[in-house]
């Protein structure tokens, strides 16, 4: 019996582009540092078009709504949000043991200013391989590559 009887995890499906989008950009909001670089309608675009038809995305539901996802391409994580309201209940630790059970590295990038994310990750095994300075990513914000070697 899972530890979280109140959130499921599933793989996504099409239909759940618009509720991945609006969780998305709802975790997004609450980081005063990032900037806004996209609309709703483009997030949209970016879940339905780009992310599901290409990688491996798993969502946590909890009760008919997605509290968040997580997005795996080859050893990578690629996205990894939480509806704000739903963080520190373990809900992202088990989303991203799910999703890349099995794998023995695992890469990811974090922004430098999400201080929240970086102790997670580190907490999760990952440590801190490079740091960029932002010019590879379209935010434009210094970053962190992150690895998990098991």
């Amino acid at each position: 019996m899972s530890s979280f009887p109140e959130i499921l995890l599933r793989p996504a499906v099409a239909s759940d582009a618009a509720a991945i989008a609006t969780m998305m950009r709802a975790s997004l909001n609450s980081l005063d540092w990032m900037p806004v670089l996209h609309t709703p309608e483009e997030d949209l675009f970016f879940i339905r078009d780009l992310l599901l038809p290409s990688q491996q995305v798993t969502v946590a539901e909890g009760g008919e709504c997605i509290v968040g996802f997580v997005a795996v391409n080859s050893e990578w994580v690629d996205q990894l949000y939480l509806d704000p309201a739903w963080t520190g209940q373990g809900i992202g630790g088990w989303l991203l043991d799910r999703a890349t059970a099995g794998m023995p590295v695992i890469k990811l990038h974090c922004f430098q200013a999400n201080t929240g994310a970086r102790r997670f990750y580190e907490r999760h095994g990952f440590r801190a391989e490079a740091f960029g300075d932002g010019s590879t990513n379209e935010e434009g914000l210094p970053d962190i590559l992150y690895v998990l070697r098991r």
